[in-house]
């Protein structure tokens, strides 16, 4: 399974299937604001408008996964090249709000929309109210990553719905150097961090490129489009300062559709996948938890369809979230 890091675990979970976390105005940005919104903006602002490249590492227990990342700023927008160096061969190259993913070994590539912010991102969405659910407890401890200075914060959270977060930004640049997620008891959950960084100048622009020559290759362009679930008779109770982001329909192969619904705190996110019930193609997949990390995944069947739950946030929040999920098909309109 791919892991871009951070928000790709879930963009990426089922690859097809499931959905799915950035900008500095240069070197010489501002301190960080006297509040948690301010910072988390400036550290978003930091990852989207600058120039740097490294490779990071992702420890989910004892599993430890390498990525290789380059990102450019330049006249014609955002690009990116994201490629895994454990296991399978893999790279996604971006630009904008476009993203193809080589699969060297079946010679395909996979073209969709972006759909989440991955490490060194950090928000999902605006972090107006983050306030009332996190608490931002700077340290002031001075710490170094991949040989760069930075600076230690606490992003508590204030009940148990979510996780807390320590975060190290650059001193210089505020990038985010290393994300790690605690639980309630504040025990690692999962991190990730650079282990060797360049940043501006000392960007080689020619490794946004690939190596990979995909001419023959077969390509699949990954579709969805915005959908109203509520006229379709769904119904849903938010998790505690969790709203919708997205509602879409994806067109999964030629008579697989599935529809999603995603709502976010600003740092959490979690989705559910709606698709009608095939006793041929689910009869074998099992009701329940499971988990992977800070990924937490809830399956249930509700009248005639199987309802997945995916979110970085504490097993009970993502499995309440899928069972208080209602389906009213006379609501319908």
């Amino acid at each position: 399974m791919w892991s871009g890091g951070r928000f790709g675990k879930i963009a990426q979970w089922g690859e097809g299937l499931l959905i799915g976390l950035a900008l500095v105005a240069g070197a010489q940005a501002a301190e960080p604001g006297p509040d948690l919104q301010s910072f988390l903006q400036q550290v978003q602002e930091a990852a989207r408008a600058q120039d740097y490249s490294g490779v990071y590492v992702y420890q989910q227990g004892s599993i430890l996964q390498s990525s290789r990342l380059v990102h450019l700023m330049d006249g014609t927008g955002e690009h990116e090249r994201l490629e895994t160096l454990d296991g399978s061969p893999r790279e996604c190259l971006r630009q904008n709000g476009i993203e193809q993913c080589l699969h060297p070994g079946s010679k395909l590539v996979v073209s969709h929309p972006v759909r989440s912010e991955h490490f060194p991102g950090l928000l999902l969405n605006d972090a107006d109210g983050i306030s009332q659910h996190y608490e931002w407890l700077p340290s002031g401890k001075p710490y170094r990553i991949a040989g760069r200075d930075c600076k230690v914060s606490d992003i508590r959270a204030r009940d148990a719905l979510r996780y807390s977060y320590r975060i190290c930004t650059d001193n210089k640049t505020h990038l985010l150097l290393r994300f790690q997620t605690l639980d309630a008891a504040g025990h690692l959950v999962d991190q990730v961090s650079f282990s060797s960084l360049k940043i501006g100048k000392d960007v080689d622009p020619h490794d946004i490129s690939s190596s990979w020559d995909t001419r023959s290759w077969h390509l699949i362009a990954e579709s969805s489009e915005p959908v109203s679930l509520e006229s379709l008779g769904w119904r849903f109770v938010l998790p505690a300062g969790f709203q919708p982001v997205a509602e879409l329909s994806r067109q999964i192969g030629l008579d697989h559709v599935v529809n999603q619904l995603v709502v976010s705190d600003g740092l959490a996110a979690i989705s559910i996948f709606i698709e009608t019930f095939d006793p041929k193609r689910d009869q074998n997949i099992q009701q329940g938890d499971l988990h992977q990390g800070a990924v937490n995944i809830y399956r249930m069947r509700l009248a005639s369809y199987w309802l997945t739950a995916v979110g970085e946030a504490p097993a009970d929040t993502v499995r309440e979230f899928a069972r208080n999920a209602q389906y009213l098909p006379q609501a319908a309109h």
